[in-house]
């Protein structure tokens, strides 16, 4: 069960669930006669976040609720002195200012939703133990991105090629400068650029940055909704440099009104900066003939249902903003016409859940957004870090999180059958019926 509770106030998610869902049946290939079907799931180390942050003491030095545990630990940071109103400078005015506009829908509709999930068993709390090593890897596919970039493109080569790919067992793919499909009803373990990689069912993925896009648009599908969580520019990643950050302004060279179809729901994860959001609203929205209609929050709760950080911390909030709005190919087009018959997306909403403990793992919000969106609707998800079942995602980290050391791989005790005879054989990851 992915959506444990709806409410009036929003939703409060089991987010590693919903990654789970994705991934009952996986086929891991072995050699060239046959594959084995297993079930993996996303360890379940990474949600374990059972203590409060920000609080340091000498029984609890805990990590922030984005650090990869596998990390070393840092040292708690030294006591700020706390400074003085006239010592803030204007973000940080227009900051509090926003949080104190938030604070009590943050905090009442929190508590409603963990009430309730309390009553039907769950966030009863979890242990502090991690008793499975938690593997530490660093991606470098941005790195590989940037690479890819001294490579000729498709489009180079002065021939009509294909800018679409199926997985099909081999290493032997050009995930760079086409769009790679599985197809499948079924998750595949699969073997990419030299690492073990794990792609739920009928998901497609391009792994490349700005510049090397074209497979995208050339890809042919218009998107009913689009989710973006771009690399905001800010202090703590410049110092942490977990990876490059995007200037607001280079945002505006997405083509999104390329890619959206009418109507199109767009959402983006902004930060809790106010000028982020107000760029966005107020510049970025219009620039690609978007119009805002909601305001979301994602509020980040520990195992027993706090929130990690205190709510009125000053310096980092318990929370995360994200814009909903609907993109108008039609500007004389009412509002109802836009949604194509969907209800109206209701505004000041939580997305409650406990986060991963890995930096930049969003939750899933493919269920909540179900109702908004048609049922065949095509999704598209930009500056992705990892897949989903039924959706095409696009970044330059876009497998980041799909590496299969982040998964624990089971047996289901069941063979797929051997590939038939040479000269008939099909692909082994259309195999289905299991």
């Amino acid at each position: 069960m992915s959506v444990l509770v709806e409410g009036s106030h929003g939703w409060l998610l089991d987010a590693r669930s919903l990654i789970d869902k994705g991934y009952v049946r996986c086929l891991k290939r072995q050699g060239e006669l046959k594959a084995e079907l297993m079930e993996a799931r996303f360890k379940s180390t990474y949600f374990q976040i059972s203590k409060r942050h920000g609080i340091h003491n000498n029984h609890d030095k805990s990590h922030s609720d984005h650090q990869d545990p596998s990390q070393k630990p840092e040292r708690p940071p030294k006591k700020r002195k706390r400074k003085k109103q006239s010592e803030f400078n204007q973000g940080e005015i227009e900051a509090m200012a926003f949080h104190q506009k938030v604070r009590c829908l943050i905090l009442e509709g929190t508590e409603a939703l963990v009430e309730s999930a309390k009553i039907l068993g769950y966030l009863e709390g979890g242990t502090d133990a991690v008793k499975d090593p938690l593997p530490c890897r660093e991606c470098n596919l941005a790195s590989l991105c940037d690479m890819a970039k001294e490579l000729p493109s498709l489009d180079d080569d002065g021939e009509d090629v294909s800018c679409v790919q199926v997985l099909d067992g081999t290493s032997h793919l050009d995930l760079f400068a086409r769009v790679t499909e599985n197809p499948a009803e079924h998750a595949a373990v699969t073997m990419l650029m030299g690492e073990e990689y794990v792609i739920p069912p009928r998901a497609a993925f391009l792994l490349s940055d700005f510049s090397r896009m074209q497979p995208l648009l050339r890809y042919g599908r218009k998107f009913d909704v689009i989710v973006l969580d771009p690399p905001w520019e800010n202090k703590s990643v410049k110092r942490s440099r977990r990876y490059t950050c995007l200037p607001s302004s280079q945002l505006k060279r997405l083509p999104v009104s390329v890619l959206a179809s009418a109507g199109s729901l767009v959402v983006t994860w902004v930060t809790n900066r106010p000028s982020h959001l107000r760029f966005v609203r107020d510049e970025l929205y219009p620039h690609w003939g978007v119009e805002a209609v909601a305001q979301w929050f994602w509020v980040k709760v520990t195992a027993d249902g706090q929130f990690v950080f205190p709510l009125d911390s000053p310096h980092k909030k318990p929370y995360e903003v994200l814009l909903l709005g609907r993109y108008a190919a039609d500007s004389q087009s009412s509002p109802a016409e836009r949604r194509g018959g969907a209800p109206p997306v209701p505004d000041q909403r939580l997305v409650v859940s406990v986060p991963s403990a890995l930096h930049s793992h969003k939750p899933s919000l493919a269920e909540v957004l179900k109702p908004y969106i048609k049922a065949d609707a095509e999704r598209l998800e930009m500056f992705a870090r990892s897949l989903q079942p039924g959706w095409t995602s696009w970044g330059n980290e876009v497998l980041r999180f799909q590496h299969a050391s982040y998964f624990a791989l089971t047996p289901r005790g069941r063979r797929a059958p051997p590939p038939p005879p040479s000269g008939q054989r099909r692909s082994i990851w259309s195999v289905g019926g299991f």
